[in-house]
């Protein structure tokens, strides 16, 4: 089953200097009906202002990673990080028993947009830690690229404490990709730019979601040049 999410239909909150959109209940945005999918709790598309930003602030028992799209963000943390993500990088931080850190756009002129997803661990009590993954964008083309997983393991990929792998794609017009999975497992899909079809019959647009089930192989052809996350879950 393919359930299609669209864009406008996320809800969209506005605090001037920071323009986010939910794809699940998060913040000022409740509905016991779209809590997660599977162990994916928060999926935000965040756009925030120059200078602007997230002050120290705790979390816990969460996995949370954060893709750059567009800008940079720096972050720090009480573990002694200070580092500047931008787009052909990844950060995982494992919240576990507790973390407290802080999210800036460091640019006096470009806004920055990310993209935040949380993800529920396989365990509870884990030690806080932080880790920054540089990934080759030229690999994204027509193929599908991990980023995040528990079980690829590489250089470029950041490892996770639930059983997901997260990947990122540039498919240009008219070329496809397949992705296979075990049955009982979830797939969830993004479009970050550009117009995708699933299995040729189901049209996805400019960050519209797919929450898929019960389908082991997914074709995804790309109508123009188009960039997406796919994410394999349990």
């Amino acid at each position: 089953m393919i359930h299609v999410y669209p864009a406008h239909e996320r809800f969209e909150s506005n605090h001037g200097w920071l323009q986010s959109y939910f794809s699940f209940s998060f913040a000022e945005y409740f509905d016991r009906n779209n809590m997660n999918f599977g162990p994916l709790r928060v999926f935000n598309d965040d756009i925030i202002a120059p200078q602007r930003g997230f002050g120290a602030h705790p979390h816990q028992e969460m996995e949370i990673v954060t893709v750059v799209l567009k800008g940079q963000l720096e972050h720090r943390d009480n573990l002694g990080n200070h580092r500047i993500i931008s787009f052909g990088e990844v950060q995982r931080m494992t919240a576990g028993t507790g973390i407290v850190h802080s999210e800036m756009n460091p640019s006096a002129t470009e806004e920055v947009n990310l993209l935040q997803l949380w993800f529920l661990p396989e365990a509870r009590g884990l030690t806080p830690s932080y880790e920054q993954v540089s990934y080759d964008i030229e690999k994204m083309k027509n193929r599908l690229l991990p980023i995040v997983s528990k079980t690829q393991a590489g250089n470029e990929v950041a490892y996770i404490h639930q059983d997901i792998t997260m990947y990122l794609s540039d498919l240009e017009n008219n070329q496809h990709v397949t992705f296979q999975q075990q049955e009982g497992r979830r797939i969830y899909l993004f479009v970050i730019e550009g117009e995708l079809v699933l299995n040729d019959d189901t049209m996805l647009q400019r960050r519209d979601a797919a929450r898929i089930t019960d389908i082991t192989t997914l074709h995804i052809t790309a109508k123009t040049n188009s960039r997406f996350m796919l994410i394999d879950l349990p």
